[in-house]
């Protein structure tokens, strides 16, 4: 069996760390041959850029070589693909090799876009980027106080990243000793402050206690960079000096060039993970069109499934696990105090007071997230 797994992020290094595993036996003995292609030959843990954007963390604190985060008997090359061929199981890449398969998986995974919000790009900081999160730290150490404007575009990666940049913000300003000289102003495009209803009403007191002041139904227009305006398409307007931003997100561009989905989403099976009308084609993390939280938790737990089910294709012909839609989020908080939230497709988030004691898991996952993408974890 050739198992081809396209994209080296979070979602398909532990998916094909977790088959080799779970079929080492079959690859050393040549029964499975287990592929990898990547765009890329270094691995980023892409949740750390906002620690990087607040000065907690350095740029080479969140990458490594990918190849050292695989495990044996997976064939690894750094040739993406240009050309999907679905109906003839193969796929071509760049430099023109042609790949067959019998199982597909695609984690692309999707990037921040700008050209919807004309000035945003350029007036705005962002964590989402590695220039970006540089940028921005060193924007934050210059700020000696004003209007700060958090702007929230959609779709984008990690919900719950508004809330905690904010959060962040409101820190990182009380320990420089300037936050009575800074307004900080959240917008959400929506009715409530987060999309997540039990998460909005955690937040909202959680916000009146830092005197974080919020507008919702704000969707971004367009940002007047020369006077410093973000207009919105309801017609409101948001004045600030310094305007930091949750971009709008688009699955790679590759797939909708190969027609496998708008905007870069490829149509998925909720429960099988599978691409609509391609059983053989498993899809995962922010690659799929699915009404989930794009967060590495998700491609973790959706790796999982994939993994087993591949396992147990090959040697029962038939799937054995569904994903429930299970996500799990850290929230940062302020004071050095976190929370977290974990649901699924049909129980919704419970969200505890911030402790200390969760800040220090999340700050210790951050260093652990190396054994979790190889899967021990």
């Amino acid at each position: 069996m050739r198992i081809l797994v396209v994209g080296g992020g979070m979602g398909g290094t532990i998916v094909a760390n977790n088959v080799a595993r779970r079929m080492s036996k079959e690859i050393r003995q040549g029964k499975v041959e287990l592929t990898m292609l990547s765009a890329t030959d270094q691995h980023w843990y892409q949740p750390g850029l906002l620690y990087v954007a607040f000065g907690k963390m350095a740029l080479n604190d969140i990458c490594r070589d990918q190849s050292t985060l695989l495990e044996p008997g997976i064939k690894f090359f750094v040739d993406p693909v240009e050309e999907f061929e679905l109906n003839e199981n193969r796929v071509r890449t760049k430099s023109g090799v042609v790949h067959d398969f019998d199982l597909l998986v695609i984690a692309t995974g999707c990037e921040a876009i700008y050209d919807e919000v004309p000035g945003l790009e350029k007036a705005s900081e962002t964590p989402y980027t590695k220039h970006g999160a540089v940028k921005m730290f060193k924007r934050l150490r210059e700020f000696e106080g004003g209007k700060v404007a958090i702007v929230v575009g959609v779709p984008h990666k990690c919900p719950i990243a508004p809330i905690e940049i904010t959060f962040m913000l409101h820190e990182f300003f009380e320990k420089r000793g300037i936050r009575d000289k800074v307004q900080l102003q959240y917008t959400y495009p929506i009715a409530r402050i987060h999309n997540i209803e039990n998460i909005a009403k955690w937040a909202v007191p959680e916000f009146e206690r830092m005197q974080i002041d919020y507008e919702t139904f704000f969707n971004i227009k367009e940002v007047d960079i020369d006077n410093k305006v973000v207009h919105s398409e309801e017609g409101t307007e948001k004045e600030y000096d310094l305007l930091v931003a949750v971009p709008p997100h688009r699955g790679m561009p590759v797939i909708e060039e190969n027609g496998m989905g708008d905007d870069g989403w490829i149509p998925t099976d909720r429960y099988k993970l599978t691409m609509d009308g391609h059983d053989n084609v498993f899809v995962l993390g922010d690659t799929t069109n699915l009404p989930i939280s794009k967060t590495g938790s998700t491609a973790h737990f959706e790796s999982e499934v994939i993994g087993e089910n591949i396992a147990s294709i090959f040697r029962t012909g038939s799937a054995t696990r569904e994903y429930d839609g299970k996500v799990y989020c850290f929230i940062e908080a302020d004071q050095d105090r976190a929370t977290n939230a974990c649901f699924n497709y049909i129980d919704p988030p419970e969200i505890k007071a911030p402790t200390k004691s969760m800040h220090m898991l999340k700050m210790s996952y951050n260093q652990w997230y190396w054994s979790s993408a190889r899967g021990l974890l």
